[in-house]
């Protein structure tokens, strides 16, 4: 039997036309390039949040790249939904290597690399391809896979793979001038860079494909801040750029003063030099404690949070506490406790690296029961713009937008 051409123009229009319903019905297939999810680190967790609500909310096809931790448990929990691939390029190696050695190791594991993951993307044919702004920001866009090319920074841009002249050699110079000079080419070339907050926005004046979208809560908590509470609390880790040095020395002026409140610190890394510091300081009511795996517990035990941090991409903490209704105290570092803490009514902004300044916020709060109360509703109100749901729905205009 003879079909007419009007039947067979009609089905490849119809067939057609499918594809695009398909295409429209936002069903993303959607690949994360990163290092690694074997630690517990700020990055690992936030992309397997969004990673496990896209793929289980919102029906995205989702798989994540890594380069490392071959055969190393998650340390989060990440959906069965969502696809893991792990190049096993190990740059770890590069920690371990003298820097000339590191240069002909790097550059071999980096053709590897670029080798490996256009390999996976042009099997995948993703829709989206998003950069955690590791080492593949060097070539991500020269992969010709068909997807749009996003970079996600988690970190303000003036801490940005930051070379430090006081430590740097000269070749070290040399390596970090040409390695910034690139830098602007391929996040000019991206579709959209991803920054945390609207101020990291307008710090890359060069670029017009930057978008602000910020971190979501990792969770929702059971409990708040009990109004019986008498403890400061800090959440980071025992390193420089949190400023513990800086805390201590508040924490100092605040003891002498409020005989029944103290302070209690949570994070990992070398606690002795704190330890030290805190005693030379002659502080009394202050704990040391490493990582715990129920923050939430300690923000519901205590009535304050103090971030004393240099700078921060975002601050989770802070949105962390404010969700249990811990107001805040901290200072106001690049970038990212301005954009979470509205000063005087949640929270206290102090300038940053003021340690009599964060001392007196402290009192303000700790002397104040009304105030701090009031502080506490007002954190849980407003932490909720912050909440998994609203944050997706911006990925997801974005995405559409693509």
């Amino acid at each position: 039997m003879i079909i007419p051409n009007f039947f067979i123009k009609f089905a490849v229009i119809k067939v057609l036309f499918q594809g695009l319903m398909q295409n429209t019905d936002n069903k993303y297939r959607i690949v994360y390039c990163t290092p690694a999810l074997y630690m517990a680190g700020g990055v690992e967790r936030v992309l397997t949040l969004k990673a496990n609500y896209f793929a289980e909310q919102l029906g995205y096809d989702i798989t994540i790249i890594l380069t490392e931790g071959k055969g190393k448990k998650l340390f989060y929990d990440l959906s069965d939904k969502v696809k893991i691939i792990n190049l096993d390029i190990n740059f770890e190696e590069l920690w371990h290597c003298s820097f000339v050695k590191k240069i002909f190791v790097y550059l071999k594991k980096q053709r590897e690399y670029k080798k490996k993951l256009t390999a996976e993307l042009m099997r995948l044919r993703p829709d989206i391809t998003i950069s955690l702004l590791r080492r593949e920001i060097n070539f991500i866009n020269e992969i010709k896979d068909g997807s749009k090319k996003i970079g996600e920074l988690h970190i303000n841009r003036a801490n940005y793979r930051n070379f430090s002249s006081a430590e740097s050699n000269f070749i070290k110079r040399i390596f970090a001038k040409f390695w910034s000079g690139n830098l602007l080419t391929h996040l000019n070339k991206l579709d959209r860079l991803v920054v945390l907050t609207e101020r990291d926005k307008e710090a890359w004046v060069e670029l017009d494909n930057v978008e602000a979208i910020p971190n979501p809560l990792p969770f929702s908590p059971e409990n708040i801040s009990s109004k019986d509470a008498r403890r400061v609390l800090f959440v980071g880790r025992y390193s420089h750029e949190k400023g513990l040095d800086l805390l201590l020395q508040a924490w100092a002026l605040v003891e002498k003063q409020c005989k029944d409140w103290s302070l209690a610190i949570y994070g990992e890394g070398e606690r002795q030099p704190y330890i030290k510091q805190s005693q030379d300081l002659g502080i009394t009511r202050c704990t040391f404690n490493g990582r715990t795996d129920n923050v939430k517990e300690e923000y519901s035990r205590s009535a304050i949070l103090a971030c004393a941090s240099r700078f921060e991409g975002f601050g989770m903490v802070i949105a962390e506490a404010m969700a249990c209704g811990v107001p805040v105290v901290s200072f106001d570092c690049p970038w990212g406790p301005r954009s979470i803490i509205s000063h005087g009514e949640d929270g206290i902004l102090v300038s940053n690296g003021d340690s009599e300044a964060m001392a007196d916020a402290l009192l303000d709060i700790i002397n104040d029961n009304e105030k701090r109360m009031q502080m506490s509703a007002n954190a849980v109100r407003n932490i909720e713009r912050f909440g998994m749901t609203a944050i997706a729905n911006k990925w997801k205009q974005m995405f559409e937008s693509l």
